[in-house]
């Protein structure tokens, strides 16, 4: 499995994770079985959020893997932290709290990122600022980060967070080229040359921010996945092709595609079957050329100027 730098923070991490979203739905032996998958094929990086299962995925994950100290070391542990039934919020109050609730269920003194996950409106970066300088202090997070934030509101947050921001959790699939669309398209007259999220890609990689692509197989917001989908013929003809000639499965392809870019983004898979969790570690040993990844890109519909 490749390593990637989160950010610039030192953190050495696989370019592959484990998003824990589903793991609530998993017995022990079930969960116990998927984390063993994933540490032999090289993905220690394991990321959770509070709201996962009303905070049962981190239960499960931590009973599943009985944590203990040897254990822990092995093992890198995001999480995110937020949005509340009906609101967000970024309050210092629910910040530290969200933290205490997390490291209780993941039974860790630490955690190795915490990253705020949708944006508040209503956010005070000074209370932010302080949440953090009281976590950090107190050893409970080592790394900060957000998640699905565009540059202004990093920027904000950046102005009174002393500790640097490492990561930004984004969708981004081959049918979700929102912010690799708007870069192609520069002064067009189209739809895709609309920038709806203030550059961000280029951004992250200006401000040593790494990107983490969440949902990496589904096509709009949740509607479902575009592998092996009907309504995607000519993006599954040249993935099935590349698939075959590079003795890889189809997923593989879809995840060396975002692996592919040159901004070391780190992939989120959320899969709870561990066949398919080797399958698509296989991405990391292989690379698109360029002429593959722009025929991904064209055959999803897409088009150049």
């Amino acid at each position: 499995m490749n390593k990637i730098n989160l950010g610039n923070s030192g953190l050495i991490v696989p370019e592959i994770a484990l998003g824990c979203m589903r793991m609530a739905d998993l017995s022990k032996d079930d969960a116990t079985k998927m984390i063993n998958i994933a540490m032999d094929a090289g993905i220690n990086f394991f990321d959770h959020a509070d709201i996962y299962g009303g905070g049962k995925s981190e239960e499960v994950f931590a009973d599943a893997v009985g944590m203990n100290p040897a254990i822990r070391e092995k093992m890198i542990l995001q999480s995110k932290c937020g949005i509340r039934p009906g609101m967000f919020d970024f309050s210092k109050e629910h910040i530290l709290t969200s933290v205490d609730g997390i490291l209780k269920r993941l039974q860790t003194d630490y955690i190795d990122i915490l990253l705020l996950h949708r944006p508040d409106t209503l956010v005070e970066p000074e209370e932010v600022a302080e949440a953090f300088t009281t976590l950090k202090k107190s050893g409970k997070v080592r790394e900060f980060g957000v998640s699905n934030q565009n540059p202004m509101q990093i920027e904000l947050l950046s102005k009174y967070v002393e500790q640097k921001l490492v990561a930004n959790q984004l969708q981004l699939s081959i049918t979700n080229t929102g912010m690799i669309d708007a870069g192609l398209n520069v002064n067009m007259a189209i739809d895709r040359s609309v920038d709806r999220d203030g550059s961000i890609l280029d951004y992250c990689r200006l401000k040593d921010i790494t990107i983490q692509a969440w949902s990496p197989f589904q096509f709009g917001f949740f509607e479902g996945v575009f592998l092996d989908n009907p309504k995607f013929p000519a993006l599954n003809q040249v993935i099935d092709r590349l698939s075959a000639e590079k003795g890889v499965g189809n997923t593989a392809i879809a995840t060396a595609w975002i692996l592919r870019h040159p901004a070391k983004i780190q992939t989120v898979v959320g899969t709870m079957n561990p066949e398919r969790l080797q399958a698509i570690s296989e991405a990391s040993n292989i690379t698109l050329t360029r002429q593959e990844w722009y025929e991904i890109y064209l055959a999803a519909g897409n088009e150049l100027p």
